[in-house]
């Protein structure tokens, strides 16, 4: 046995003795005794011929297994794996600061795409998933109505739409319903009743605004077990008498912007629609009421008073005893041990006697039947308008994310080439492959998580301007955008996940080095290739998805300028419009129609005015007002064919035509002669003519569009034909539309003024509001806007369609072409002493450009027939949100493959110049 042997058996002894100390061991002595046994290895090598590898391996056996018995022990005291992990970490800063350029390349393109998806996600986050501000909101029942076209339902307010059954949901119900099924309810928690959105000026220390109101039964603050701030809840003496209970509770964002906060606001008292109302709370800034978790109404009141604040509906008796009208939302919490289904179950039985015993069906009619649903979110508004597009924005944030995944691995598998020689190195002295992949793990995962946190903070920065694309220009943000646990959560678990995506392929490839062919002077050849995942593929599926997200972004953009491209029937310049609302209580019908033919002269007067009109439905929109279509002398029987007695109606001024710049096809006008004392007159489209009136002329004939008595049937005389224009939206074909007056009308109600000025719209306001509070200081102007942004409102899903979809396809064509060089830089480094033995047997500079420039062509064309091949499969899931064209328009896909082949060729261009510039002595020496 060798001096040296001996001398370490001597050393070990002592170093077990400090190994099994409590206490640490000591560093000088551990470095003693790894010199001893590189020293041993060394022995080894010279006198067996040993390798390396082999020489570690066999001097630990020689010693007794010592050096593998440190390393159980500080397994066991818990320091080895620390010891490790820090080392990794450690030299992972050192590899990853040695190469700042891959580093800023890597950790940028997280970012960005880790940002995207977590600002993405955020939004979704808020839109679908937030709950009520309510203690155990998962307990919330919301209840509902369906039923088949035939149901008993003929007059609602309320939000009413299809659902996947083919039944039409009614979110609302009769107030004598909802009295019963309160009283007979025995399977859900005490069932509480509420209103949601009711438009009210309200007058604060004698300045008017207009409110959202939500009026609630007295026991919904119980049930819901909310409490104020200051002061009290509204309680059931506050709604037990119809018209009393005169209070109110404001929004902590009322408190706080009308009142600046003041503690004195409970006992303050303020008109609501002229009505005298005092303050008895402040709620929450957690609770937003019953209708969902984005937006909180101003003022709750109790339902007693809606009397008095809107009165009677239309032709409906006072609201709380008509019992033909479905308005009021019932809501209540889950009882233990009874399930949805059961509860359900036993409702209906309650809700079909008290439908027969307050309004029952006619001839012909279907019962309706009850819905018990998940009320954790209230009617969750904001879930059905943005479930699909959230979900195909996630597709494509998370698309970018597999995108940056690709662009980063494929950039680390170069790396792993060019380091197989420390690879091997480390292999050799006594590293086991397992160690290695954790190393390349490591770096991977601190690149993911520095890319994480630049995405996080991008985010944040971010995290208002989604917002704003879903904001109309006229009204404030409602939906805030918050950073919880959840949002974190996310982004934790993408970073890790994207980490181990990107890293797992080229950490496995290091593993698999040669280390003899690693440690060989001039290892790398003329014909080797990388083993195992491909560089070149990983680039083809980058090209596919850049294509997938290009091609998409292209059809949203293309969607959205043919929206803008849409003529919508009338001038939309200098066009300012504001809405009015007179309180029923004050403005009675007819005091309403009075009330507006005096504000429309006024607004004549006023400089700057160039027209004044007005309207019930403002176009382009999204609001509409149906009405059934009666031909005089029309069989009844002809007009019982689906659809075509369905006609959109709008109620306007005399001067309608004039001042929207809609042409007049034939006939005449709305005269001053035409008042309420002259037979009823109306104007018609041309595309009602045509649906109504085919071949004929329509002038002086009449028309009545609602099915009552005989002698009690209103008829209205068409006087003239004017142009198509569009009435809710811009997509589809102009409808058939019917213009009557309003001073012909017993009632009006709100309103919208469209004033045509060549003045700007902040400039002219001031002078209207002015002359509007002359004739009455509490009605206050509503959502001032232009008719152009008015229409821009109700693209707002396409413009933030576009918006991001080209940014996210802007971005995917940075990594590509990244991606696209970063390939072909290595395979010209990798082939130069092929390219230059080409050139040195005469071989054209530009014949190596073209083969380099061809590699990169046919490397982008698979990917590109790829990505259109997945973007026509998938066409059909975005189908319903393009306008003018389809999923598989040649134009859109066309253009998207052209570009993302000119983005290939450009990436190559410098790789191939540089590969024509090799020179082959030079090339030759180095082989």
């Amino acid at each position: 046995m060798s001096t040296a042997l001996t001398r370490f058996r001597a050393k070990a002894k002592s170093w077990l003795r400090a190994v099994t100390s409590p206490h640490r061991l000591d560093t000088d002595m551990e470095a003693e005794l790894n010199f001893h046994l590189e020293a041993r290895a060394a022995d080894l090598i010279r006198e067996r011929g040993l390798t390396e590898r082999e020489a570690h391996r066999q001097a630990r056996l020689e010693f007794g297994g010592i050096a593998t018995h440190k390393d159980d022990m500080r397994r066991s005291l818990g320091l080895r794996w620390g010891d490790e992990l820090l080392a990794d970490v450690v030299y992972g800063a050192r590899i990853l600061r040695k190469s700042p350029g891959f580093t800023a390349i890597a950790v940028g393109s997280l970012a960005l795409a880790i940002g995207a998806n977590t600002t993405i996600f955020s939004l979704a986050n808020e839109l679908l998933y937030a709950r009520l501000g309510v203690p155990h909101p998962e307990e919330l029942r919301v209840l509902a109505a369906a039923g088949d076209k035939n149901v008993s339902i003929h007059s609602s307010w309320g939000s009413n739409y299809f659902i996947p059954n083919g039944e039409m949901r009614f979110d609302e119900f009769t107030y004598p319903v909802y009295q019963q099924l309160k009283q007979e309810n025995k399977v859900l928690g005490e069932i509480f009743a509420y209103k949601e959105s009711i438009r009210a000026n309200v007058t604060v220390d004698g300045a008017a605004q207009a409110v959202q109101l939500e009026m609630v039964s007295g026991n919904l603050y119980e049930q819901m077990g909310v409490h104020p701030i200051l002061g009290r809840e509204i309680v059931n003496t506050d709604d037990a008498v119809p018209g009393s209970g005169a209070v109110a509770i404001i929004s902590y964002g009322f408190w706080q912007r009308a009142l600046a906060g003041r503690p004195d606001a409970v006992g303050k008292v303020i008109a609501v629609n002229t009505t005298p109302v005092t303050v008895i709370g402040v709620n929450p800034r957690s609770f937003t009421g019953a209708r969902d978790a984005q937006s909180s109404p101003e003022i709750f009141m109790p339902l007693s008073t809606i009397p008095v604040v809107k009165g009677t509906l239309g032709s409906h008796d006072s609201l709380l005893e008509s019992k033909d009208l479905w308005w009021v939302q019932l809501m209540a919490r889950s009882k233990p041990g009874v399930s949805i289904e059961q509860a359900r179950a036993a409702l209906d039985v309650n809700f079909h006697a008290a439908v027969r015993a307050t309004d029952p069906p006619k001839k012909n009619d279907t019962m309706p039947h009850i819905l018990v649903e998940d009320g954790s979110r209230g009617l969750n508004v904001a879930g059905r308008q943005y479930a699909q597009p959230m979900y195909v924005l996630l597709g494509f944030v998370g698309l970018v994310l597999l995108l940056a995944c690709a662009n980063i691995a494929n950039l680390m598998l170069a790396r792993a080439s060019v380091r197989q020689r420390e690879m091997g190195v480390r292999l050799a002295l006594g590293a086991n492959r397992s160690r290695i992949l954790r190393q390349v793990l490591t770096e991977s995962l601190m690149l993911a998580l520095m890319g994480g946190a630049v995405g996080l903070l991008l985010s944040w920065f971010s995290r208002t301007a989604l917002p704003r694309l879903l904001a109309s220009a006229w009204e404030p943000n409602a939906v805030q955008v918050p950073f919880d646990g959840r949002v974190f959560a996310f982004t934790a678990t993408v970073t890790l996940l994207t980490g181990i995506l990107f890293g797992i392929g080229p950490a496995w490839g290091s593993t698999r080095a040669e280390i003899g062919t690693a440690l060989k002077e001039g290892g790398k050849s003329a014909t080797r290739r990388r083993k195992g995942l491909s560089g070149s593929a990983i680039v083809a599926f980058q090209v596919a998805l850049s294509t997938l997200l290009v091609a998409g972004a292209g059809l949203f953009l293309r969607t959205l300028i043919n929206l803008n491209a849409v003529d919508p029937g009338f001038r939309t310049d200098h066009l300012v419009l504001m809405d009015i609302n007179p309180p029923e209580k004050q403005y009675k019908a007819p005091k309403d129609v009075a009330l507006h033919e005096r504000l429309e002269d006024t607004l004549r007067t006023v400089p700057g005015v160039e027209g004044v009109t007005l309207s019930d439905i403002p176009f382009i929109a999204n609001s509409r007002a149906n009405s059934t279509f009666f031909v005089e002398g029309t069989p009844k029987a002809a007009h019982q064919r689906g659809e075509d007695t369905n006609s959109l109606l709008a109620t306007v001024g005399p001067d309608f035509l004039s001042v929207m710049g809609i042409p007049l096809v034939s006939g005449r006008s709305f005269t001053a002669q035409d008042n309420e004392t002259s037979p009823r007159v109306a104007l018609v489209n041309q595309a009602l003519v045509k649906k109504f009136f085919p071949n004929q002329d329509p002038i002086g004939k009449r028309f009545y569009i609602d099915d009552r008595d005989p002698k009690e049937r209103l008829w209205l005389t068409i006087i003239g034909i004017c142009a198509d224009t569009h009435y809710a939206e811009l997509k589809g074909d102009p409808p058939p539309i019917h213009f009557d007056l309003y001073r012909q009308n017993k009632e009006v109600g709100g309103v919208t003024y469209m004033i045509r000025t060549p003045m700007k719209p902040e400039a002219i306001v001031q002078s209207v509001r002015a002359a509007v509070q002359r004739i009455d200081p509490n009605l206050p102007l509503i959502d001032v806007r232009t008719q152009k942004q008015q229409i821009d409102a109700t693209m707002q899903q396409e413009r933030m369609f576009a918006t991001l979809t080209s940014g996210f396809g802007v971005l995917a064509l940075a990594l590509a072409c990244v991606g696209i060089y970063g390939i072909m830089a290595y395979t010209v480094s990798q082939r130069t002493n092929e390219i230059g033995i080409r050139l040195a047997l005469g071989a054209r500079r530009s014949q190596v450009r073209v083969m380099v420039l061809r590699e990169a062509g046919w490397l982008s064309l698979f990917g590109i027939v790829a990505g259109l091949a997945v973007a026509l499969a998938l066409g059909k899931l975005v189908k319903s949100m393009l306008y003018g064209l389809q999923p598989n328009d040649p134009f859109s896909l066309t253009a998207s493959a052209l570009l993302l082949l000119a983005v290939a060729l450009v990436a190559g261009l410098v790789p191939a110049i540089r590969a024509s510039r090799v020179e082959p002595m030079q090339a030759l020496r180095h082989e």
